[in-house]
């Protein structure tokens, strides 16, 4: 690559005066980190870099994510120099309703292509875009998918666990076009790294299977070369550490941690900028040429989307199957009806048995399916997916079925990765109760839309003998507390099947399922398929009756309520099985007291788990559950130990009812 140094180093400086005015102006953010990372970032974008100027969403472009999301100035000003963000933007950084946001958001800034900020996801969702770029190349072509991921991570990413377990993942799976630079600046909010962490990064990727090349991170000659082997190495990610200083090319502060996270002062400011020969009265400052030096190579990235285009109009022509797929890609409309299998009532299976048999049914019908379980696959029962999808390896892109091993964090923000790069409904699967594992990746699945399927089996205190540390208890209530993400649990198989093919429609929300490890019946209920997916539903009781008491309950506690139910005397018992309160709540008015009458007011939720959150459904009602942790003990007795059997709720609903 030739280089124009002296355009190069003025333009560097321009982006770190842009760095330390938006921050000051702010009067908040982190310059230091930023600063240190500039000159890789840079020739990176100016450089290498594959994108199409008018669209930041072109399908092929490169991916870039920036896992040290406070460096945000630095993306922005990267974003600004290409066309996709304006000065005004610049100017408002960090400030309500502007599109530069503390940490980078995916969605509302044209060219972020993840949400960051928790420091070592963005590693983790690189590494995921990686795999999903490797299966579309397979399943498109490689003439049609062919670009390279790029991740820009601190010592604080890397410090993060979770980055070391997506990394492990990524060199196992040989992911070659997985590219990450990691800004090796030795300073962080609380004093140099050396205080905390002597880890020889270097071995830990090296042992991983990663090519590790060592540079200078401001000597642009070698960050050139760096990214040139890189990508010359077929089949290993590599990673590129780059020693830096801390807020380099400051006046005086250069290599200050104080720097990380407080904007410098004017009178640095002001200095830094005379030093690089820039005004020093001038902000936000960017001459004519520069913009002219860094779109430079704008012609020549459209002249390769334009070739793109035409190779793609080309060959929809001559394959229709192709076609199709590209338009359901470009318009994001990857599965829009599925058929499910049928269950014969009566028949009884474990919800996770019947989530198996569904999503093996579900990729027999499409090849966007893409995913796997953390070391599960016979517990979570995805061994049947697998072998219809094949395995996912060096030498089998085209397989669809992801081993992730023991790592349910690392796994949720891969599957983050595969769902932002698009061509995939990504999905995961791990017991109920290391949800709390994943759960900070899952809250980002929330945060940025995206239609990522959870699956957590094992879902109450009915696995049993392996005791308190595996039996959820708080598990449901704090998903459903999670805002934009759906939880459903549903009854038996039917419930299981529909709510299945709404999760895989969906376009812009998660969805977390909860599914029981023991057998439960198939209900013999007209349409369960259907009315599951309005959240909640009566499966016994007149509905054109006004009952005495209402028995609301999700999951397997569904059957426990219906044999409660029968042992009732003298009362009408209408029993309701909610297995997704969020539907539920987006159901018309009419719907809702439908279900619920309001003037009923004794009703009873029954859960296997925290009673917290099924209030507001109960009217003067109670709550039946769990508010303690598990046993260790046979499924049967637990269940006559915490009260779960037909006998004690009847005896207790009845007792309770209230005296007129």
């Amino acid at each position: 690559m030739n280089l124009h140094t002296e355009f190069d180093k003025k333009t560097v400086s321009v982006i770190r005066a842009l760095i330390m005015d938006g921050t000051r102006k702010a009067n908040s953010g982190h310059p230091g980190g930023a600063m240190s990372s500039t000159d890789m970032a840079y020739i990176l974008f100016k450089y290498y870099l594959k994108y199409d100027p008018d669209n930041p969403q072109w399908l092929n472009r490169d991916r870039f994510v920036l896992s040290a999301g406070h460096e945000s100035m630095l993306l922005y000003s990267l974003l600004h120099l290409q066309g996709y963000l304006p000065m005004e933007e610049l100017k408002r950084f960090r400030q309500m309703g502007s599109l530069t946001p503390g940490h980078p958001e995916h969605g509302l800034t044209s060219g972020v292509d993840a949400t960051t900020g928790p420091l070592g996801q963005g590693v983790g969702m690189a590494v995921g875009m990686a795999i999903a770029e490797a299966v579309l190349s397979a399943q498109a072509g490689n003439d049609i998918i062919d670009h390279y991921t790029y991740v820009l991570a601190g010592d604080g990413d890397l410090q993060e666990p979770v980055s070391l377990g997506a990394a492990a993942n990524a060199g196992h799976f040989g992911l070659g076009k997985l590219i990450l630079f990691y800004d090796k600046n030795n300073a962080q909010i609380s004093g140099s790294t050396s205080r905390a962490d002597s880890t020889d990064i270097s071995k830990v990727f090296e042992g991983f299977g990663w090519q590790v090349l060592e540079i200078d991170g401001h000597d642009h000659v070698q960050i050139s070369l760096a990214i040139e082997e890189a990508q010359k190495e077929k089949n290993k990610p590599t990673i590129i550490i780059g020693e830096t200083i801390m807020a380099k090319g400051a006046a005086t502060v250069e290599g200050d941690f104080h720097t990380h996270g407080s904007p410098l002062s004017p009178e640095e400011i002001a200095a830094t900028k005379a030093k690089n020969g820039l005004p020093a009265d001038k902000d936000f400052y960017v001459p004519d040429e520069i913009y002219d030096h860094f779109r430079a190579s704008h012609k020549t990235l459209k002249k390769t989307v334009n070739l793109w285009n035409k190779l793609v109009k080309e060959k929809a022509h001559t394959d229709a199957a192709f076609a199709k797929k590209m338009d359901a890609l470009l318009k994001n409309e990857l599965i829009t009806e599925i058929k499910i299998p049928e269950f014969k009532p009566e028949e009884k299976l474990a919800t996770r048995a019947s989530f198996g048999k569904t999503l093996a049914y579900f990729a027999q019908q499409t090849e966007v399916i893409l995913g796997g379980s953390a070391d599960l696959e016979p517990s979570n029962n995805t061994k049947a997916y697998a072998d219809v999808s094949g395995e996912f390896t060096r030498s089998n892109r085209g397989g669809r079925n992801l081993s992730f091993a023991v790592r349910e964090f690392p796994m949720a923000t891969m599957l983050n990765g595969i769902a932002l790069h698009g061509g995939f409904r990504p999905f995961g699967a791990t017991f109920l109760v290391f949800s709390d594992y994943a759960k900070p990746a899952m809250r980002l699945s929330a945060l940025m839309e995206l239609p990522v399927l959870y699956t957590f089996t094992h879902d109450s205190f009915y696995v049993g003998e392996d005791g308190p540390t595996h039996e959820p208890i708080e598990q449901l209530a704090g998903l459903r507390a999670l805002p934009g993400l759906y939880l459903f649990r549903p009854a038996e198989a039917r419930e299981t099947a529909g709510l299945m093919q709404l999760a895989f429609t969906q376009k812009n929300k998660p969805v977390a399922f909860a599914f029981t490890r023991q057998g439960v019946p198939t209900l013999d209920v007209e349409n369960v398929e259907e009315k599951a997916k309005k959240g909640a539903y009566i499966v016994a009781g007149d509905e054109n009756e006004k009952p005495d008491i209402i028995l609301i309950a999700s999951g397997s506690e569904v059957h426990l309520a219906l044999s409660a139910a029968r042992m009732i005397k003298d009362k009408k018992v209408r029993v309701v099985s909610m297995p997704s309160m969020e539907l539920f709540e987006e159901q018309t008015q009419e719907y809702k007291e439908a279900v619920l009458p309001p003037e009923v007011k004794y009703r009873i939720s029954i859960e296997a788990g925290s009673t917290f959150g099924w209030a507001k459904y109960v009217a003067d009602g109670w709550c039946f559950g769990l508010d303690h942790f598990g046993a260790s003990a046979p499924a049967g007795e637990l269940e006559k130990a915490f009260g779960f059997t037909p006998e004690n709720i009847a005896r207790l609903v009845t007792e309770r009812y209230p005296e007129k």
